[in-house]
């Protein structure tokens, strides 16, 4: 066999998680798979291994594929053939399509990371491989944890799409604060995998070992068909107490957590901004309004909301943002029920008329000062109606908020420009999500709102007084949801004999200051110890 020329093109995205291997043909057989994921303080790193052997008497194309999640960044890819190892190239998003292109057109191989599913990416590359000859592939990529309604997810997709005689998932998790809660969860495994599956916990380290045999990876002893299909999921917490957060300190550097627990939450004034439009019909507009309904019940009384339905026409509920009690919710899911799909699509009146409500409403002293204002917008589809250009939106609803309400947007489905929401949520202090058109639709909107029902804290500061820190990332935040996590990190300062960090931030109770101190006298992970006094 000719010498293989081999080039790696990674497209990255904003996101990551684990993923699986499958080299599959009739004449290549997978001989391991293994994927190793170490977990510490909430750092993934991932390794993912394959071997397979051509048992043809001739060439044959090995497909090497692989689901990554997608907050992920790959570190590392090659494939080795007959003991030669090829490294890959990577290279970033700009000019790796085009690259890729010329490369399969040369015929050389070449591999390009795609979008793949709600939470994960797509990587594959083909190899020819010559009779009998074998070919080794190794993937590492890792990833930041992110903390979401009180829980760290690792998700490990498993599709290797044969028996695989040698096939394992082992995952060592190490949080030096304690592990409060673990737990797995998987689509697949059954009564005859369930063996295949330990777990051991201690304090702080905890380790999961599904390794099953080719009899147990079968659908039935008669057939060859493996049962290893779908979604493996770990998910922990770590032991928090009442202080401004924990540190990690390796080689220089600091990592700075911080999930302050059992706060009371700030009450919401919500405004459901809902598109209606003809593109919305059946059940697009089902799921819409069932989850609405669950929405509405999940106020609580303190809130105060509104519901603006648009199309070509904006429709206010009612004229001003009602408390959320017990008839008023009544009535608004009464109303939801008598939304119907219809006409084109005004975005941009449809926003401003959300944050006129929210103006007017602050203006005349209907709503409580502590209040957090947000506007949740669900859409499907492209402006078509009043202001289209998507530019001239996004300036406008800039102009007309100022910073003064947090703006998510919802896209639902594939047709609507997602890039556009996400520009100008971010814009506005919010983010964007896409919903995608599953049967759980609903359960996902429903999902979204719980992410973002519970403000504890708004207006965060973090500062690291005293040289202490430097080169430092983000250390400002608009609000923190109750089951989140921020997260800082930079680089120590030269000379100092204690860390300090003083966190600036509004509760519902009052603003507040949170100073913390930590003696650096050795590496690892340390608590803030926070002065009563000075305590959130």
């Amino acid at each position: 066999m000719g010498r293989q020329v081999f080039i790696l093109f990674l497209v990255f995205s904003s996101q990551i998680v684990p993923g699986d291997p499958a080299v599959h043909q009739n004449a290549i057989e997978i001989l391991s798979l293994h994927v190793d994921c170490k977990v510490t303080s909430r750092f993934a790193h991932t390794v993912i291994t394959s071997g397979a052997v051509n048992r043809a008497n001739e060439s044959k194309e090995a497909l090497f594929e692989v689901e990554l999640p997608k907050t992920a960044f790959i570190t590392k890819f090659s494939m080795t053939i007959d003991g030669e190892r090829y490294p890959g190239v990577i290279k970033e998003k700009k000019s790796a399509q085009d690259q890729y292109d010329a490369a399969v057109s040369r015929g050389q191989s070449a591999g390009l990371v795609k979008s793949s599913g709600r939470k994960l990416e797509q990587f594959q590359v083909s190899v020819n491989v010559a009779a009998a000859a074998k070919v080794n592939f190794e993937l590492i990529y890792e990833e930041l944890l992110k903390r979401k309604l009180g829980k760290y997810e690792l998700l490990i997709k498993v599709k290797p799409k044969q028996l695989v005689k040698d096939f394992q998932i082992d995952t060592h998790i190490f949080e030096p604060q304690g592990i409060s809660f673990l737990e797995t969860e998987s689509t697949f495994i059954t009564n005859e995998l369930s063996d295949a599956l330990t777990k051991v916990q201690d304090e702080t380290k905890a380790h999961i070992s599904f390794k099953p045999t080719i009899t147990q990876q079968r659908k039935s002893p008669q057939l060859e068909e493996t049962l290893l299909d779908g979604d493996f999921l770990i998910r922990y917490d770590v032991k928090r107490s009442a202080t401004a957060g924990d540190i990690q300190i390796v080689n220089g550097y600091f990592v700075h957590y911080f999930a302050p627990s059992q706060m009371s939450a700030f009450p919401k004034n919500i405004i459901l901004v809902i598109d209606k439009s003809g593109s919305m019909f059946g059940k697009k507009i089902k799921q819409t309004k069932e989850a609405l309904q669950k929405i509405l019940e999940d106020l609580n009384p303190e809130d105060h909301f509104n519901l603006v339905v648009f199309s070509g026409q904006v429709e206010k509920w009612q004229p001003s943002l009602l408390q959320a009690t017990e008839q008023n919710v009544k009535l608004a899911k009464q109303y939801v029920q008598t939304i119907h799909e219809q006409g084109v699509t005004d975005i941009n009146a449809a926003l401003l008329t959300a944050m006129n409500l929210l103006d007017e409403a602050t203006t005349a002293e209907l709503l409580p000062d502590k209040n957090v204002s947000m506007i949740i917008l669900l859409t499907d589809g492209q402006p078509t109606s009043g202001v289209t250009n998507v530019n001239e939106i996004q300036a406008n609803i800039k102009k007309a908020n100022e910073g003064k309400y947090f703006l998510y947007c919802l896209g639902f489905g594939f047709d609507v420009s997602y890039s556009f929401l996400e520009k100008m949520a971010l814009e506005n202090g919010g983010i964007a999500r896409r919903i995608y058109e599953d049967s759980d639709a609903a359960l996902q909107l429903q999902g979204f709102y719980h992410e973002v029902a519970t403000p504890i804290l708004k207006q965060i500061e973090m500062t690291y007084p005293n040289n202490t820190a430097l080169d430092i990332t983000q250390n400002s935040f608009n609000v923190l949801f109750d089951g989140s996590e921020i997260v800082v990190a930079g680089k120590l300062g030269n000379e100092f004999k204690v860390f300090a960090v003083e966190i600036k931030a509004k509760t519902v109770i009052t603003e507040s200051i949170s100073c913390g101190i930590l003696d650096c006298n050795a590496d690892g992970l340390q608590q803030l110890k926070i002065p009563p006094k000075c305590m959130i």
